[in-house]
């Protein structure tokens, strides 16, 4: 019980596997009970299924007020949260950073999304194989996210000045993406995949839902393991991943440095991602104009690490944060929609 109350990274190791046994209950009622059996997953379960993982994300806000509310201890790697005047201010403060970092995270992996479908499309994965890779793909994430952000924060809590680094990478990334909005990935010439094929056995066509497969070798004449172009498709989902999270992770370390809140809406936002893309594929023209908004909010993080120091007092306050960030994204997506409205008009006709 004594080892449960122990502190880990800000917070109590029972509110840590809490939340992980939650996040493993939550996918194993996805892929165990709703999605047992490969199927193509249609736009109305999609956003049916997107409704759930996003009310789960609002919900926690719930269980992150509770908690910096009850355990004074609790956000002492923020100060922000540190050097709120009352127990309240405290919880509520927590719950801005945990809803701005969710809301980025939530729409920077609206960009993954773009990607993904062109893996998918470049490999010809039927649909009804789609949630497979996506789902042991969210077990990488879990895994990768919390690498990443422990090792994040055991840098910062060793070198302050990383934090700007992290600035300097988000104006970077930011400005970059304003300059290659338009660039398309070729899939066919990644590196990654060129590797793989070099050096792994793999089947011409796809073997159902299985990764790998027993097939005889020509050469030798014996049962030896292939992979599919199915586990193909899977190492670059999570290649792609690993590319974003260069970008998401700085991106929540500039919002907070609290690792729980880093962590937690990290993994909600990404969650309700795979359950959203079987809707959001169909139309992920409608917001090509969202990239610009996703530049200017990574431009806008980065740069508030370094004003924070002239303008507030070391830290901008959350509710900037959550109302600039709020307001460049819905900002993007409206524009987006309106941009498009005469060519989504003209396919529905």
């Amino acid at each position: 019980m004594e080892l449960l109350n122990t502190f880990w990274l800000g917070m109590p190791v029972w509110i840590w596997l809490a939340f992980l046994g939650t996040v493993l209950a939550v996918l194993a009622f996805d892929l165990g009970i709703m999605h047992r059996d490969a199927r193509d997953i249609g736009v109305s379960e999609s956003l049916r299924m997107s409704a759930l993982y996003v009310g789960l994300g609002l919900a926690w806000a719930g269980a992150v007020y509770w908690i910096y509310l009850t355990h004074p201890e609790a956000g002492a790697m923020d100060p922000q949260i540190a050097a709120a005047a009352s127990a309240g201010e405290r919880a509520w403060t927590a719950v801005q950073l945990y809803m701005t970092g969710y809301l980025v995270e939530k729409t920077l992996a609206l960009d993954n999304v773009f990607i993904i479908s062109m893996i998918f499309t470049y490999f010809a994965v039927p649909r009804e194989h789609q949630h497979r890779v996506l789902f042991w793909g969210i077990l990488g994430v879990i895994v990768l996210r919390a690498a990443m952000i422990g090792l994040g924060a055991a840098l910062l809590m060793q070198f302050a000045w990383m934090m700007y680094l992290f600035g300097a990478v988000l104006l970077a990334t930011g400005v970059k993406m304003l300059w290659m909005v338009d660039h398309q990935p070729d899939i066919a010439a990644n590196p990654v995949l060129r590797l793989l094929r070099r050096h792994l056995r793999v089947t011409d066509a796809l073997h159902g839902q299985a990764f790998v497969v027993r097939q005889v070798d020509a050469r030798t004449g014996k049962l030896a393991l292939y992979a599919t172009p199915l586990l193909l498709c899977l190492i670059l989902v999570e290649v792609a991943d690993l590319v974003f999270a260069i970008d998401s992770v700085p991106a929540i370390f500039a919002i907070t440095p609290d690792p729980f809140i880093v962590y937690t809406s990290n993994i909600f936002a990404i969650l309700g991602l795979r359950a959203l893309y079987f809707a959001l594929a169909a139309a992920v023209h409608r917001f090509q104009y969202l990239k610009y908004a996703l530049a200017l909010v990574l431009i806008f993080i980065g740069a508030k690490i370094f004003l924070g120091d002239w303008l507030f007092d070391g830290k901008v306050p959350a509710s900037i944060s959550v109302g600039v960030t709020g307001a460049l994204l819905a900002g993007g997506i409206l524009f987006s929609l309106w941009k498009t409205r005469r060519a989504a008009a003209t396919t529905a006709g």
